[in-house]
Parts: structure tokens; sequence; C-alpha cells
């Protein structure tokens, strides 16, 4: 019991119910007025025909009886008749009509039909009001009007239509003469009677088809819902797929791009957590592994200082790949304030080569400024400094493998700024291995890096130990991304095989609205 009445409180509250009544409700005004309209159009179209017809009627009553008074005037009573002094009857006459012929002293000359006789001095007056409000148009023909009687017989309708009119008789003396018609009310009545009951048939069929045609258009929203439902975090393949080009369709369409991105999202998260699982995997197992052999017995102090070195290299670049990821969260959270400063985009290639000198010194890396004219950007001088740190850090370590490997001479690399039409731009080139195309749109997903080879090769985090270990954690080309891009800008990399790698960065000329 419990369950059936919630079930038709949710009917009632639902929004197939609520689209349903309102349709009901404005079709129920509309039937009302258009009902009420055709009422009352039949109403006056009724009267008015009742009134024609009376009319006529009258005009040819007078005509049968002006000659039959007028005798009867002339012979026997000069200027008055008296009452009753005609008794025939009108052939023109129905049952149901009433005939009433007043003398000007007031005196009922002729009553035909079924007028009670209380109503004759009252339906008098109302004439005679009819007749002084008409004025110039009584000689134009009768004049009718509506007259409800005091004391109706019971097979007599309560309301009249009477039409009212002189017969000349001399002159100075006229006779009037008044023929009045029951409105019949039960044609009114079955009109009545139709229209609220067609309205009502009409009303009932539109709630249910009302209620069919809401519970179908809302059927894809049911749909929707049970997909939503259906999905979790845990399981985000399933699409709601809805065929169609109206609104819902275009929001189930929504919702599954929403999916879409959901998805990617999740997916990324989950590869971020297992490739910094993974990249913090190997440094602590170099950590463990060197800090067991230098305890499992008495080593030399020279041993010892190799072992320490090992781990605190390792541990650089643990805190290096922890702060990048620290930098990232931040970064993605928004919680990375950008300055909206003037900066002249060669001064921080000047700064980023002068700091990392040493480094490419240490390398055997030969770290060249190149041609720097001033050019001129609005940002955030330390994360526009980060970002070319970045990327010159990321040429000096694949050119130290260059020259380790593949035993070039000469490794170096190249700082340049400029502008053209496109805006401010930025240029880091080495000469390194290159980079194969097919993984150049992959260089700045978090933890990529183009030869796996080169970096933990080993699932036991061992390396081979005739490759030297990069110390980058994949992350700081995705660092370099999200500045450029904050800074409304791009970052491209092109590259050939043998041939090195360039990677530009094009950012907006000095203009004054802020950057975002």
């Amino acid at each position: 019991m419990a369950s059936f009445r919630e079930r038709i409180v949710s009917g009632l509250r639902s929004i197939r119910f609520r689209l349903t009544l309102w349709f009901v409700i404005i079709l129920a005004v509309i039937l009302t007025g258009f009902s009420t309209f055709v009422y009352t159009r039949q109403v006056h179209e009724y009267t008015r025909e009742t009134a024609a017809r009376l009319q006529a009627q009258s005009r040819q009553i007078e005509s049968y009886y002006r000659f039959i008074l007028r005798q009867a005037f002339e012979r026997e009573h000069g200027d008055m008749l008296p009452s009753g002094s005609i008794t025939s009857e009108v052939p023109l006459l129905s049952e149901d009509q009433t005939l009433l012929i007043i003398d000007p002293r007031g005196s009922v000359i002729q009553q035909l039909g079924p007028l009670p006789r209380a109503d004759v001095i009252p339906l008098q007056k109302v004439a005679l009001q009819a007749i002084e409000g008409a004025g110039a148009q009584l000689m134009m023909g009768p004049v009718d009007f509506t007259y409800v009687l005091a004391n109706p017989p019971v097979t007599v309708a309560p309301e009249y239509q009477f039409v009212v009119s002189q017969m000349p008789l001399r002159d100075t003396f006229a006779a009037l003469l008044i023929v009045g018609s029951p409105l019949n009310s039960t044609r009114l009545y079955q009109l009545a009677i139709t229209l609220i009951f067609g309205s009502l048939g009409l009303l009932l069929l539109a709630l249910g088809g009302g209620y069919w045609l809401a519970d179908r258009a809302m059927r894809p929203v049911q749909i929707i819902t049970h997909a939503a439902r259906a999905i979790s975090d845990t399981d985000l393949n399933r699409r709601i797929k809805l065929g169609g080009h109206d609104e819902l369709s275009a929001m189930a369409n929504t919702f599954d791009q929403m999916l879409d991105r959901l998805q990617a999202a999740f997916e990324r998260q989950r590869q971020f957590t297992a490739d910094a699982s993974h990249e913090l995997r190997t440094p602590l197992t170099i950590i463990e592994l060197e800090a067991s052999r230098a305890l499992s017995h008495t080593r030399s102090i020279e041993e010892y200082e190799s072992a320490l070195m090992t781990i605190r290299s390792e541990n650089e670049l643990m805190s290096r790949m922890v702060n990048d990821l620290l930098t990232l969260a931040r970064m993605d959270a928004g919680q990375t304030t950008l300055r909206s400063d003037l900066i002249d985009l060669s001064d921080v290639a000047i700064d980023v080569v002068e700091r990392l000198s040493p480094l490419a010194k240490q390398k055997h890396v030969e770290l060249v400024a190149g041609d720097l004219p001033e050019v001129m950007v609005r940002g955030d001088r330390q994360l526009l400094n980060q970002m070319l740190t970045n990327l010159v850090e990321n040429a000096i370590k694949y050119s130290v493998t260059v020259a380790h490997v593949y035993a070039h001479e000469h490794a170096r690399v190249n700082v340049e700024t400029g502008a053209g039409d496109a805006g401010a731009w930025v240029r880091v080139q080495d000469n390194g291995p290159g980079i194969p195309t097919a993984l150049i749109p992959k260089l700045f997903d978090r933890f990529y890096r183009v030869d796996e080879a080169r970096g933990h090769s080993d699932d036991n985090g061992l390396d081979e130990p005739d490759k030297p270990r990069p110390s980058g954690s994949g992350l700081g080309l995705s660092i370099v991304q999200w500045i450029v891009h904050a800074h409304s800008g791009k970052v491209e990399a092109t590259s050939e095989p043998g041939q090195g790698a360039t990677f530009e960065v094009q950012l907006p000329s000095h203009v004054d609205h802020d950057v975002r």
C-alpha cells in the first residue's frame, strides 16, 4: 500500500504529469472561451431570427386586422373601440404565440394566446417604453424587445420575444399591435449540454493523450537517468547513444561528450598515478639496494662514499620529481597566480643561459646564446624562466646522451629569440639524436620520454650499466606546455632522426590586456 501511494505521489510530482496538467488547463481555457463565444453567438442569432420572424408576422397580422378594425371603429364608436370588439381568430398565429391589440386608452381590444392577465398591464408599459425608445425608427417597422413573464403558465417559457408596432386607424388614432413568441430554451439548452459534455470529453481525451505524449517525450530523460545511475567511476565506458536531432538528443550527445572527457580525465589520473608510482619505485629500489649492500658487511670508506653519493643522486631525482608533481597539481587546481609584467624575452633567455652554462660545461655541452633581440611580452617572469629552463635542461640532457652513446665530439645547444607576424618567439635547438615524427605529439604527455631505454628500463628498477640515467622525470615538458598555454601561447617541436630537435615557443607580443 505504501509503495502504491509512493508511486502515486511520485507520478503527481513528475514532469510528465505537470506538462499534461498545464496542457489540459490551457485547453480548458481555450474550450471555455470558444464555447462561451459559440453559445453567446447562437443566443444572439436565435433572438435575431425570432425577432425577424415576429416582425414579418406583425406586418402580415397588421394588414389582416387593419381593415376590420377601421370598419368597426367607424361603424360603432366614432373615436374609441370597446374592449373585446374583435374576436375573430388569426390564422397566422401559432398556439404558443401571443397577440395583443391595445387602443390608446389602454383597453385590450384583442388578446390571443397563453399570456396571463397579470402580465398584460406590465407588458403594455414595456411596449410603450420600447416605442418611445425607438422614436423615428417606429415608422420603418415593428420594434422588438424581450420580456420575462411574472407568472408564466407551466407549459409556457417565462421569457418572451415581442415586437410592438402601431396600426394607424385615423390621422390621430392608432392601436398598438403586440406579437410575441416564447424563446424556446430547449434548443439553447441542448447546445449548452453539447458544448459542456463535448468539452469535457475533449479534456479527458487531452488528459490521456497528453500524458501519453509527455511520457513519450520524457522517455529519453528516463534513458539518460538510468544510464547515469549505471555509470560509476570504475566503469565509464557506457554511453547513451540517443539518436535524433531534437533538444533531448543534443543533451544526450552532450552528456556522452562529457563522459568522454571524464573518462579521459580518469584515465589520465590513473595513468598519472601509475607512472608516478613507477618512476618513484626505481630510485627507492636503488636506495634500498645501496643501503642494504653498504650494511651487509664492513666496507671501505670509498665504497661507503660511493653508496652515499648514489643515494643522494636518487634522492635529488625524487625531490625534483615530487616538486614537479606538486607544481603540476597546483597548476591543474588553479592555485598558480600569474603576474602580468612587461618582460623582455631576451633578458629571460640570457638569465637562463648564464645560469645553466656551468651545468652545460660540466656535461661537455656547448650552450650558445644566438640572436637575442629585444622582444617585449607580458607575463610572469618566474614562470617564463622556469619554462625556458626546462627546455634548455632537456636539450642539454639529450645532448649529453649523444656525447656518451653516440660518441659525438661536440654537443651543442642554441637559444634564440625573435618576433614575427605570429608574435614573439623563443627557440631552443640541440644537435641530439632527434625525435621520430610519430612520437612528437606525445612529447608533452606526463611521464613520457622519447627513448624509454634511456630511462628506467628494468622492471626491478635497475639500469643497464652502459647507458646513462637521465635525471629527468618526464614532467618538464608538461610544465612547459601549461606555462605556455597560461600565457596564451603555443609550443611546437620539430625534429628529424639524427638531426637534433627544435622547440619553439610563440607568445603574444606586448598588448595592453592582462595575460590570463
